[in-house]
């Protein structure tokens, strides 16, 4: 009988591994707070030129998107109105998700060593049952 992933190694300490690594990652995930500032005023991305800075908002992104729909629907051939909407929404997507922050909730040290030992240690545990036992060297 084949163990985890084929191999000779042991169920045990695959399922072992991986109820370990599931628990860690899930409590940080779970200690990680996702905050964003996106509105129509905020700027999302700025160039410098002449000697000044210049800033494009996410309002601005719209401007063109809205001329790409117009265009679409007057004539749906013409690629100049799919270039622009297209080329607008992803970058609205890009400006989204680049203004994420994450950041880490107050914890204790216990906290963070018990996330850390049962995140990293259960993905060495659930690796190490994939390997073949048959060919691990003696100890």
């Amino acid at each position: 009988m084949r163990g985890a992933g084929g191999t000779n190694g042991g169920i045990g300490q695959f399922l072992m591994g991986l109820i370990m690594m599931c628990g860690g990652f899930y409590m940080l995930l779970n200690a990680i707070i996702v905050t964003s500032n996106f509105g129509a005023g905020m700027r999302l991305y700025g160039f410098n030129a002449f000697g000044s800075g210049y800033s494009v908002t996410s309002g601005m992104i719209m401007i063109p998107f809205m001329f790409g729909v117009g265009m679409i629907f007057y004539s749906s051939r013409n690629l100049i109105g799919w270039l622009l909407s297209v080329g607008s929404l992803v970058a609205l997507i890009f400006g989204v998700i680049a203004s994420i922050k994450f950041s880490f909730r107050s914890m204790s040290a216990f906290d963070l060593i018990v996330i850390l030992v049962l995140s990293v240690g259960g993905l060495g545990m659930f690796l190490r049952s994939l390997r073949d036992v048959s060919m691990a060297p003696e100890e």
